[in-house]
């Protein structure tokens, strides 16, 4: 039970820091249509500045918000000098134009911080761990990062739904050419949205920089995570992003431990040892795959215009 306890919490902390990296990209992919796979490095870049400030500032709050800002900055960049060419384009242009800005961002995090796997020390006041129960305690650090993954999710959800930015969002993302005939910048609303995705992904890093090795291609599995979280939740849709990353989170911390379990029961523990991280691994497609069955557009998909 204890095991179980502290793998729902990992999932659940798992399942926000995938929110806080799909929620950006969801609504890149329902407002523009545009399918950026180089919206992991963005994660990557986040964690890496956020050495870089830690390192020159020793603050790791003042860290956070340079390099959340400076992942954000880098994004539009990135959108101005290279995506903007590709709105409209075939989605296979998109992919194999994005997969090139991966590999030439890892290689350029090699050449400035090398290969080698780096640190970021947390901040000294969440260093510790607390008693949740009987013999258990749980990191202080983690339950912060929780609390910050649903702090920045109430705080989108109240932007889409409540401010007039986020309701010409919604609306771009129903009919984008109706929004441009009405006489809104379009291109400036999808300026914004890249940017606020970059900066999500970005704050995503540098949150998960104490928990994880920082290394080159270190967002790679979180993007195809991302991706399908945004299938299970519906393109476009914030409240679904959230729903399917929490889902996903679930699955794939505590579906490993009980498939694991399941198969040592099954085949010992030699078995267990090479065939449950297999099977566990497959969970959340097995997920998808049933969403989609009853679901084909996901669980809330965004209202798409003619």
């Amino acid at each position: 039970m204890t095991l179980l306890i502290v793998q729902l919490l990992n999932g659940v902390q798992l399942g926000l820091l995938l929110f806080l990296i799909a929620a950006g990209l969801t609504l890149v992919f329902g407002v523009m249509d545009f399918i950026n796979l180089a919206h992991g490095v963005q994660y990557m870049l986040g964690a890496y500045l956020g050495v870089a400030f830690f390192g020159m500032t020793g603050s790791f709050w003042l860290a956070l918000v340079l390099a959340a800002g400076a992942a954000g900055a880098a994004g539009l960049v990135l959108e101005w000098l290279v995506f903007r060419h590709l709105y409209g384009r075939d989605h296979l242009d998109q992919v194999l134009a994005t997969f090139g800005v991966i590999m030439a961002l890892n290689e350029g995090v090699r050449v400035i911080w090398g290969a080698a796997p780096l640190e970021m020390p947390m901040p000294e006041v969440l260093s510790g761990s607390f008693q949740l129960m009987p013999g258990l305690r749980y990191p202080f650090y983690r339950v912060a990062l929780i609390v910050a993954g649903l702090g920045v999710a109430g705080g989108l959800a109240w932007a889409v739904n409540r401010t007039r930015v986020g309701m010409l969002v919604r609306a771009g993302t129903s009919n984008a050419v109706m929004v441009s005939a009405l006489g809104v910048d379009i291109e400036r609303l999808f300026r914004g949205v890249f940017g606020v995705g970059a900066v999500l992904a970005g704050f995503a890093g540098v949150l998960a920089a104490p928990l994880v090795a920082v290394e080159p291609a270190m967002g790679d599995n979180l993007l195809i995570l991302a991706f399908v979280v945004i299938v299970i939740g519906g393109v476009g849709a914030i409240r679904g992003a959230f729903v399917a990353a929490v889902l996903v989170g679930l699955v794939d911390t505590v579906g490993r431990t009980l498939v694991t379990d399941a198969v040592r029961v099954a085949l010992g523990a030699s078995g267990a040892a090479r065939v449950g991280p297999a099977v566990a691994s497959m969970l959340i497609y097995l997920v998808m795959a049933a969403v989609l069955a009853v679901r084909p557009a996901g669980l809330f998909p965004a209202a798409r215009g003619a």
